[in-house]
């Protein structure tokens, strides 16, 4: 089955960048569609860039300009290269894998990550 390890969380000042990074093992069907979310406390979670095995992608015109998702050329790991961070963007940041279809019955429907957590301070 599918597991994702974030990584690449931490502390940065405003104006500053981070790359977060995601490990993906299994079933590359089952892992078609990779996307980093974040969430605050009491807030819910929210879609910030996905990426596919086969390249699209798709961006929340709230990161875009800033946040940039992309993928290693073996598929295994998943990045999100942020800029210009603000204490705004302090949150848990999570990867997701969604399988191909649902007729990859094999396969979980989609998987979480344990998440990182991005700190930005003024």
């Amino acid at each position: 089955q599918v597991q994702l390890v974030e990584s690449g969380g931490g502390s940065v000042e405003a104006g500053g960048s981070l790359r977060l990074a995601c490990a993906a093992s299994g079933p590359i069907d089952c892992r078609y569609r990779m996307s980093w979310y974040r969430q605050v406390p009491g807030k819910e979670r929210e879609v910030l860039s996905m990426i596919t095995r086969t390249g699209s992608i798709w961006s929340a015109e709230s990161v875009k300009g800033r946040f940039a998702v992309s993928q290693s050329s073996d598929l295994n790991t998943v990045y999100l290269e942020m800029n210009h961070l603000s204490p705004e963007d302090t949150a848990m940041y999570y990867c997701k894998a969604d399988r191909r279809t649902p007729l990859y019955t094999e396969c979980a429907p989609f998987v979480w990550g344990q998440g990182t957590q991005v700190t930005v301070s003024s």
